[in-house]
């Protein structure tokens, strides 16, 4: 069984990195998933005992004292870190500038959403997972399509 520090790729992408005993994740270590960040723990025989989740961005995840997009500031993370851009200037996303969605299309956060399909790909566009009912029709509703018109910023001549 393996013993150590290692690295173990499980079959949906996600990487562990850390300490393994007896053949389970023991001790600290990283569970880096292929979308979107990854999860920091100490672990007990397979069991994660305490850690927290880091966003790609860096952004670490605080149940006690989360106040990221609670309702009352809905600033993007990176809006928080470098401040505001000028009157004029939209941020659409939390990356700038945000990704191109393919045409016919839905920025659904971790991929985009082809509603004749309903079909998820990543940002790479590998397949992530077909859309039920719930979430075509959230995803309908809520998320950035390809044909938004947007005004953009120009700067003068």
């Amino acid at each position: 069984r393996m013993e150590g520090f290692g690295y173990y790729r499980l079959p949906t992408g996600t990487e562990y990195r850390g300490s393994l005993w007896d053949g389970m994740f023991h001790g600290k270590g990283d569970l880096l998933l292929p979308i979107d960040g990854g999860y920091r723990t100490l672990w007990d025989r397979g069991v994660p005992t305490q850690g927290k989740y880091i966003f790609a961005d860096g952004l670490e995840y605080d149940e006690e004292k989360w106040h990221y997009c609670d309702g009352y500031d809905r600033r993007f993370y990176t809006e928080i870190c470098s401040g505001f851009k000028a009157p004029g200037i939209a941020q659409l996303t939390n990356l700038d500038p945000p990704k191109i969605i393919p045409e016919g299309c839905y920025d659904c956060g971790d991929g985009f959403y082809n509603p004749q399909t309903r079909i998820v790909v990543d940002y790479n566009l590998k397949f992530l997972r077909n859309a039920d009912d719930d979430e075509h029709e959230w995803i309908l509703g809520t998320c950035r399509k390809a044909w938004d018109v947007t005004t953009e910023h120009k700067p003068k001549p």
